[in-house]
Protein backbone atom coordinates (compact mmCIF):
# COMPACT_ATOMS: atom_id res chain seq x y z
CA UNK A 1 0.00 0.00 0.00
CA UNK A 2 1.41 3.65 -0.76
CA UNK A 3 0.26 6.28 0.35
CA UNK A 4 -0.54 9.70 -2.00
CA UNK A 5 1.80 12.84 -1.03
CA UNK A 6 -0.21 14.97 -2.58
CA UNK A 7 -3.26 13.56 -1.79
CA UNK A 8 -2.14 14.04 1.84
CA UNK A 9 -0.73 17.29 1.67
CA UNK A 10 -4.31 17.87 0.33
CA UNK A 11 -6.36 16.97 3.56
CA UNK A 12 -3.77 18.71 5.89
CA UNK A 13 -4.56 21.55 4.04
CA UNK A 14 -8.21 21.38 4.53
CA UNK A 15 -7.31 20.75 8.42
CA UNK A 16 -5.08 23.51 8.77
CA UNK A 17 -2.38 20.96 9.69
CA UNK A 18 1.15 20.90 9.60
CA UNK A 19 3.23 17.62 9.17
CA UNK A 20 4.71 18.80 12.84
CA UNK A 21 0.69 18.90 13.92
CA UNK A 22 0.23 15.33 11.70
CA UNK A 23 3.32 13.69 13.54
CA UNK A 24 2.04 15.20 16.80
CA UNK A 25 -1.54 13.37 16.34
CA UNK A 26 0.00 10.54 14.67
CA UNK A 27 2.73 9.79 17.88
CA UNK A 28 5.77 10.20 16.39
CA UNK A 29 8.34 12.37 15.22
CA UNK A 30 8.45 14.74 12.44
CA UNK A 31 11.59 13.37 10.87
CA UNK A 32 9.71 9.55 11.23
CA UNK A 33 6.43 11.01 9.76
CA UNK A 34 8.19 12.92 6.74
CA UNK A 35 9.74 8.38 6.45
CA UNK A 36 6.30 7.42 6.38
CA UNK A 37 5.07 9.91 3.70
CA UNK A 38 7.92 9.29 1.20
CA UNK A 39 8.13 5.42 1.88
CA UNK A 40 7.12 3.52 -0.75
CA UNK A 41 5.41 0.92 0.79
CA UNK A 42 3.18 1.29 3.93
CA UNK A 43 1.52 -1.07 6.19
CA UNK A 44 -2.43 -0.98 6.09
CA UNK A 45 -2.34 -0.50 9.87
CA UNK A 46 0.30 2.67 9.21
CA UNK A 47 -1.97 3.88 6.24
CA UNK A 48 -5.07 3.73 8.80
CA UNK A 49 -3.38 5.53 12.08
CA UNK A 50 -2.30 8.49 9.69
CA UNK A 51 -5.88 8.38 8.14
CA UNK A 52 -7.47 8.36 11.63
CA UNK A 53 -4.49 11.64 12.22
CA UNK A 54 -5.84 13.36 9.48
CA UNK A 55 -9.38 12.60 10.12
CA UNK A 56 -10.21 11.23 6.88
CA UNK A 57 -10.62 7.69 5.50
CA UNK A 58 -7.77 6.13 4.75
CA UNK A 59 -8.80 5.69 0.63
CA UNK A 60 -8.55 9.69 0.36
CA UNK A 61 -5.10 9.57 1.02
CA UNK A 62 -4.04 6.45 -1.00
CA UNK A 63 -2.58 5.75 -4.13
Amino acid sequence: MKLNRDKVDIALARKKMTVCELAKSYGVSRARINVILNSQVVTPVCAGRVADALGVDVTEIID
